[in-house]
């Protein structure tokens, strides 16, 4: 049963996705955007950076530190594919591909644990195949916020597995690796999905006959996941005041409410935020009031699943009310929701809870079998066929994404706030001469070093046409020289100045003293892991010897 089942999950789980077996890139709100940025990371990466911070190729040519700032696990596992063989396109599409699917692998995986392999099937079913998944996919384009959805039924999986044994080093690190994967696959979304994971994980402390233990294992993986992670999460957070994050996304919110209605029906379409759908799904609402019965049921018999339930109806209602114009008071007063840029993006919750309600509805149902589930997921189906289709198809070469491209990828928010937020233009030459004469020849010229011979006849000031970032350094004849980039006429660009005469200059991007305490602090965390692992397998070793 449970190998049919898996089979049943996957070969459902590939009916949406045969749009993205057609030549091109589905035509989405950011697709292009995130093929540009993976351009740039795997360049980052062929040049021996494996923490890519710098994309060089972006803001027509000036350069742009979105990769510092933006979720890097997609762009990694798709550079890895592009290193496979695959085109940039196809590597991107394989992404969305496995990652929608093993969702609902692990979906299925954590819910059978505890409700049976039917219900955490249909369960898994229903988390893939909610509308907003099909928002992500073929209207925004979503991948970090895609992919985010693999780890939050993985890590749950780990966390529940951990609270029934004694101490596993592998379960630690599953639970470990998964949070980190969570916070490197989408900024805002990690932070959304936290409080379901801590209340979950405070349900199962309660649960456990050995509290104590069950507490340690659950911090020790938080400490190991945040240390993991620290390379991305650690300068994303505090050089974020370095851009214009703070100044371009204020008060974003507040024309991005959701109608009630829109929650239970809206049209499909390609457009806009107002315009795209936001519904939960009409077999995730009937799950949803179906609950309520089999919640009354579950209190009754004492099944202490009854507060599972329970709170995942209330988590769901008070999600609802946070999508709406009601809550703006609780907006206005909370900075941190502020952070999330839209309020239709806890459609993302919704289609966890409703999923976990419909599997739970299902594991007290009665004479529920293989036939039922199939039934039902043919019902699924066909509600929901008509949104898995692309709005049209994108045929470029690969060199339009690997050369100059004249977007950020964001919407500006990732800019140096010290310069514009979209450089309009390509520069004449990579660098300029102010004042003075000065003859240029480029030597070398990658992502994050710019070497250059110069002959100036006279002290003369050079203009760099990179994007000023903190850990730009010049160096004129292996001396660092002092760098200005608030001239208003040459805003956010590096200006310096050189005496006469020839000179060797070296423009490097390099880690900060921070990013550098934060690269450590993740090999530290990854040693930490490895020795984990190794502890496992000896104690295993040692039992088989015994």
């Amino acid at each position: 049963m449970r190998n049919k089942l898996l089979l049943l999950i996957i070969l459902l789980g590939l009916i949406p996705l045969l749009d993205l077996f057609h030549p091109g890139l589905p035509v989405t709100h950011d697709g292009q955007d995130h093929v540009a940025r993976i351009a740039n990371f795997y360049q980052n990466l062929s040049e021996g950076n494996i923490i890519p911070r710098w994309a060089g190729n972006l803001n027509w040519g000036f350069g742009h530190p979105i990769l510092e700032f933006l979720y890097p696990l997609p762009s990694y596992i798709a550079s890895l594919f592009h290193f496979l063989g695959f085109s940039l396109v196809d590597s991107v599409k394989v992404v969305f591909g496995l990652t929608f699917i093993l969702s609902g692998v692990f979906m299925y995986l954590w819910l059978r644990e505890f409700l049976g392999e039917i219900p955490g099937a249909f369960g898994g079913l229903l988390y893939m195949l909610a509308p907003y998944r099909f928002v992500d996919l073929y209207v925004r384009g979503a991948i970090g916020e895609h992919m985010a959805f693999v780890f939050l039924p993985l890590i749950l999986f780990f966390i529940l597995k951990l609270s029934k044994e004694k101490f596993s080093p592998f379960l630690i690190v599953g639970g470990a690796l998964s949070i980190a994967g969570l916070i490197l696959s989408h900024n805002a979304i990690s932070l959304m999905f936290f409080p379901i994971i801590f209340l979950y994980a405070m349900y199962l402390i309660w649960q456990s006959k050995n509290k104590k233990l069950v507490a340690i294992s659950y911090v020790l993986i938080a400490i190991l996941a945040f240390g993991v992670a620290s390379f991305f999460w650690i300068p994303a957070f505090f050089e974020g005041k370095y851009t214009l994050r703070d100044i371009v996304t204020r008060g974003e919110y507040s024309g991005r409410f959701v109608e009630f209605g829109r929650f239970i029906y809206g049209e499909w379409n390609y457009g806009i935020t107002g315009q795209f759908s936001t519904q939960v799904g009409i077999l995730h609402w009937i799950f949803v009031v179906l609950s309520l019965p089999v919640i009354l049921l579950l209190y009754k018999k004492r099944n202490s699943l009854w507060i599972l339930a329970l709170g995942s109806f209330i988590f769901f209602v008070f999600t609802l009310f946070l999508m709406t114009s009601s809550s703006l008071f609780i907006w206005e007063k909370l900075s941190i929701l502020q952070k999330f840029q839209f309020p239709w993006r806890f459609l993302s919750i919704t289609v966890f809870i409703t999923s976990l309600l419909g599997g739970i509805v299902l594991a007290f149902t009665k004479k529920v079998n293989l036939i039922s589930f199939i039934l039902l997921s043919l019902i699924l189906i066909s509600i929901n066929k008509n949104y898995w289709n692309a709005n049209g198809y994108l045929i470029k070469p690969e060199n339009f994404y690997k050369g100059i491209y004249n977007s950020t990828t964001d919407t500006g928010e990732s800019s140096p706030v010290w310069s514009i937020r979209f450089m309009e233009k390509r520069a004449k030459n990579n660098m300029e001469v102010i004042s003075g004469r000065v003859s240029i020849k480029t030597i070398q010229r990658t992502n994050t070093s710019h070497t250059y011979e110069v002959k100036a006849l006279e002290r003369s000031r050079i203009l760099e046409n990179t994007l000023y970032f903190p850990g730009w350094n010049v160096f004129v004849d292996d001396k660092k020289f002092p760098v200005e980039f608030q001239d208003p006429r040459y805003r956010g660009l590096m200006t310096f100045y050189v005496d006469k005469g020839e000179h060797q200059i070296n423009i490097i991007f390099k880690e900060t003293k921070l990013r550098a305490f934060a690269d450590t602090v993740s090999v530290v965390s990854l040693g930490n892991i490895i020795g984990l692992l190794a502890m496992g397998i000896l104690s295993k070793k040692t039992r088989k010897i015994i």
